[in-house]
């Protein structure tokens, strides 16, 4: 029971508690520093005293307590004590309503004052609780580079005293494309995780459309806000087809769409719908239009000669490796594998240590009738893989490939479609 409440604070409070605390006090380390401790505290008073009747709200309140007294032992903590009067009405355990500062935190991580990489990095790890590891690998850098980072980030807000509040109208522009980066890049890691038993967190997918809605509720006539939630609604949707009864992936092209979230499915559409009636394109819209495309074909029928001009589309905005790894993609489905193939060469320096980019060349070689290339790609890939589930999938797509062969050039290409390969922070996934 204790264990099932402090859960359920972490998956479904941890991120309102924390942007609280840093709106109060202004400082991200204290913050971090005093909900950790509060949680430990729980861990060891709940067991005797009885889980209190609102968790969230005693949680909150002894973090503050944490964070004052932290604050009353350094010269510049009693100077914050000083402008900020918190001590006030601090002494409340049973507190049950929090300021919702979510927003407010996500758009002080995404000042303009820290560089683009950066914005994105630290809102992850703020509000959406992702490791330095797991941040690390959505940006394939060095875990040790991504702390620095971070730290760097941190001091800078906090030096900086930028304020963690909903920005006006005229600093709107500046920040909105990290803002919605960010939230997709959330639900992205609950959506396809990069480590770990569970290959979902289906609170952080939700925790980023929640987020997303809000951002609409302050901009409703702005198209990429609409793009993006239409693109998280429609990847969502799929969630209950993504994986068979003993855990298994399901290709997208071999999904049951009956098992697809209908309700959520419709919504995407008219959300889609909405943003491009007002004109302005941009890439959230894209990839919810490549997303959405998938759901409105017969399983392993979508037009991928469509799809690989929407990924023209969307390099024009974001002409990144990992988009052109899912054109690349789109390309061998459309059964262009010499093409597919000349382009996972230009990327193989920049891709190398990225799973996807060997789940693809291995599935290029098995469609060519190299099976040795693609078996030793397909260990790459498995040697690469995050999760059991992936790399399950992955095994036994090699498992299933045909015995060795002397390879003389390229054959024709396998009737069968191409299971799904998982391609990162992309629509096409699953």
């Amino acid at each position: 029971m204790i264990g099932a409440a402090l859960a359920r604070f972490m998956t479904d409070d941890r991120g309102r508690c924390l942007a609280a605390l840093a709106a109060e006090f202004r400082d991200l380390d204290l913050a971090e520093e005093a909900l950790s401790a509060a949680v430990e505290t729980a861990l060891e008073a709940w067991p005797c005293d009885g889980t209190p009747e609102h968790p969230r709200g005693w949680i909150l309140a002894v973090a503050r307590r944490r964070a004052i007294d932290r604050l009353r032992r350094q010269a510049r903590g009693r100077e914050v004590l000083a402008q900020h009067a918190i001590l006030a009405g601090t002494g409340d355990d049973t507190v049950s309503e929090i300021p919702d500062a979510r927003l407010g935190l996500i758009f002080a991580c995404c000042h303009p004052a820290l560089d683009a990489k950066s914005r994105v990095a630290l809102t992850l790890r703020t509000l959406g609780g992702l490791t330095t590891g797991e941040i690390a690998r959505a940006f394939l850098d060095r875990e040790a580079a991504m702390g620095q980072r971070l730290t760097r980030a941190k001091t800078k807000i906090r030096e900086a005293r930028i304020p963690f509040a909903v920005p006006g109208p005229e600093d709107w522009d500046v920040r909105l494309e990290s803002v919605l980066r960010v939230l997709y890049l959330i639900f992205n890691e609950g959506y396809s995780r990069t480590e770990g038993a569970a290959p979902l967190r289906i609170d952080l997918c939700e925790e980023a459309i929640w987020l997303g809605r809000m951002l609409r509720q302050l901009r409703p006539d702005e198209p990429e806000i609409l793009g993006l939630l239409a693109l998280m609604l429609s990847v969502h949707a799929r969630r209950h087809a993504r994986f068979g009864p003993d855990g298994a992936v399901i290709a997208l092209d071999r999904q049951d769409p009956r098992r697809w979230d209908g309700p959520a499915r419709h919504e995407a559409e008219t959300l889609l719908d909405e943003a491009l009636r007002l004109g302005r394109p941009g890439p959230c819209q894209i990839k919810a239009a490549i997303s959405c495309l998938h759901m409105q074909s017969a399983p392993g029928a979508a037009d991928w000669r469509q799809i690989v001009l929407l990924y023209d589309s969307l390099l024009r905005h974001e002409p990144t490796p990992v988009v052109r790894l899912n054109r690349a993609a789109a390309l061998c489905e459309l059964g262009a594998l010499r093409e597919a193939e000349a382009e996972l060469a230009t990327l193989a320096e920049a891709l190398e240590g990225y799973q996807p980019f060997h789940a693809l060349r291995a599935d290029i070689a098995a469609r060519r009738g190299d099976t040795a290339a693609a078996r030793a790609s397909y260990a790459r890939a498995i040697g690469m893989a995050g999760t059991s589930a992936e790399r399950d999938f992955l095994r036994k797509r090699s498992e299933a490939l045909p015995e060795a062969e002397t390879f003389s050039g390229e054959k024709s290409q396998p009737q069968e479609k191409k299971a799904e390969t998982k391609l990162g922070p992309s629509p096409t996934g699953r």
